[in-house]
């Protein structure tokens, strides 16, 4: 049998958001590998083993999918969102560089899905309508001084910002200091926007002034979008307000 390796992406929360092609995939893997609540996600059915693992073992799984995909087996190794955005398609390619010769000759293919910057974005109406970035706010892979530094940079260039993993219990007090970099380096009351577990049963969209904003509106499930100086707020009374960002900027 013939191996091959799918690096899929589930989507943000919603099974409705999972693409036709991801479906497929997963309806003809032998085996499903990723985080355990990211497999778990996967419906169990005969033929099909299922392998969970923690959150800081990317390499190992990626090994392990390589490897099942060698002895012919059909894997999908799965991530939230898109696989390419913070998550395992870089890990099975890092594993792939490092790994013996023959694993780069393997049936590799990494196929998108929707994330939750967009996800989020969508909810909130068009935030990311102009130029922005997305940064992982976790000092996990990178040291702090550069996060703070790519943070200061982006305000300087008045990108609009979308923010992954913000807040978690390990670093409390990592996005406080996020939070006073952007007011000292905006210096204005632009909108932020805290999309929590969007498309689930948990979704929460608060939106914020700057100014306003405090490290506790934010957790490992929180998208949080910062507009630029250009960004606008459409009011709708009785209903959360449409944010957006035009396509052209003033000057």
């Amino acid at each position: 049998m013939s191996g091959w390796l799918k690096v899929v992406g589930l989507g943000p929360g919603s099974d409705a958001l999972i693409t036709p092609e991801v479906s497929q995939i997963l309806s003809e893997a032998t085996d499903v590998i990723g985080y355990f609540p990211y497999v778990e996600r996967v419906q169990k059915r005969p033929g099909l083993t299922l392998h969970g693992s923690d959150n800081r073992v990317e390499l190992d799984r990626s090994k392990l999918a390589l490897s099942l995909t060698a002895d012919g087996k059909k894997v999908a190794v799965v991530s939230s969102g898109d696989p390419g955005v913070f998550a395992m398609a870089a890990a099975v390619f890092e594993a792939t560089e490092q790994g013996p010769n023959h694993w780069r000759f393997l049936d590799i293919e990494v196929l998108p899905g929707i994330t939750a910057m967009l996800a989020a974005s969508a909810r909130a109406g068009a935030p990311l309508g102009h130029d922005f970035c997305a940064i992982n706010l976790s000092d996990n892979l990178k040291p702090w001084h550069l996060i703070e530094k790519r943070l200061r940079l982006a305000s300087e260039a008045d990108f609009a910002m979308a923010f992954y993993n913000p807040r978690s219990n390990a670093r409390p007090d990592g996005f406080a200091r996020v939070l006073e970099v952007l007011k000292e380096c905006c210096k204005d009351d632009r909108p932020v926007i805290f999309a929590r577990a969007i498309n689930t049963k948990d979704e929460t969209l608060n939106i914020v002034e700057l100014s306003n904003t405090t490290p506790e509106m934010a957790d490992m499930r929180t998208m949080v979008i910062v507009g630029s100086s250009q960004t606008r707020l459409i009011e709708r009374t009785g209903q959360t307000p449409w944010v957006y960002t035009p396509r052209s900027v003033s000057e």
